[in-house]
Formats: C-alpha cells, sequence, structure tokens
C-alpha cells in the first residue's frame, strides 16, 4: 500500500511539473514587471490551467492520507 501511495505521488508530481513548463511560455520579464497587455487564457491552455490545479490538489490530498493512513 505504502509503495502504491509512493507511486502515485510520483505520478501526480511529474504531472504537475510538466504542465507547469508547458504553460510558462510567453511569460518573459514584460509581464512579469508590469506589462499592461492583458491576456485571457481560451481552449487548449485553459484545460491545461484547471488541470494543473487539479493536479495539484490531489497531490496534496494524496500526500496527506499517505501520512495519516499509512503512519
Amino acid at each position: 500500500m505504502k509503495m502504491a501511495m509512493e507511486i502515485i505521488q510520483i505520478l501526480i508530481g511529474v504531472a504537475v511539473s510538466a504542465l507547469i513548463l508547458l504553460q510558462a511560455k510567453g511569460t518573459g520579464l514584460g509581464r512579469a514587471f508590469g506589462s499592461t497587455a492583458y491576456h485571457s487564457r481560451r481552449g487548449l491552455e485553459t484545460l491545461m490551467f484547471k488541470s494543473t490545479i487539479a493536479l495539484a490538489v490531489a497531490f496534496v490530498i494524496v500526500s496527506i492520507v499517505g501520512q495519516l493512513v499509512l503512519k
């Protein structure tokens, strides 16, 4: 059971990292220091953004459950 939880954590962690890296395009120094251009998410970008949030929440839940149950 402990091994399965660790594998799930690793897979979710890799997926979150990949989604974050895929979203990082287009965030240069101009936008970091207050560029006034507004950018709305559409289509696949919205799906990736929501998937990143969902996987991050899942990672936290799996981590907490793993610590409480497998202690």
